[in-house]
């Protein structure tokens, strides 16, 4: 397995995140997140949506296939002062566990560095990423929120401090 991390910047690498995106919250959601809703994604909605946010994602690739992604930016709360913040990151499960999602987020990091901390949002039923992100340096600063989808979901928020 040799898996390149890289801005993202072609058609094909914009599909390959929309469908790691559609296929990742079918997978990993499952239990958590409303089967009808689930059920009910639509891959060429997912595509519409990647094509228009296109910046600060980076893909991970297998060859020429996306396999993982990562998207950041600037923190879009109010809460918080000089924060960025990573706002999706979704790997195929065959993919776990070989260090891929943490590159993911090492290049997120890396192209944050200039904010003082890093948040990011998390379903609360959610505990193999949570613990994921723990290992990153994450922890909940005791913030949580309600996603409104088919039914609410609670998220919690953790951050990392950097510098």
């Amino acid at each position: 397995m040799n898996i390149a991390i890289k801005k993202m910047e072609t058609d094909d690498e914009i599909k390959g995140r929309a469908f790691v995106a559609w296929h990742s919250w079918r997978y990993a959601y499952r239990g958590i997140v409303n089967q009808d809703y689930l059920d009910g994604m639509k891959l060429e909605k997912v595509e519409e949506i990647a094509f228009k946010f296109k910046d600060g994602v980076y893909v991970a690739k297998d060859g020429e296939k996306v396999v993982g992604f990562v998207s950041y930016g600037e923190y879009r709360g109010e809460d918080l002062e000089n924060a960025g913040e990573i706002y999706a990151i979704y790997l195929l499960e065959d993919y776990y566990g070989k260090g891929v999602g943490a590159r993911l987020v090492e290049t997120a990091l890396e192209n944050l560095k200039d904010f003082h901390l890093v948040a990011l949002w998390v379903f609360k039923e959610n505990l193999r990423a949570r613990k994921f992100y723990e290992k990153c340096g994450f922890s909940c600063d005791g913030k949580e929120n309600t996603f409104e989808l088919i039914t609410p979901l609670e998220e919690v928020r953790m951050i990392k401090k950097l510098n």
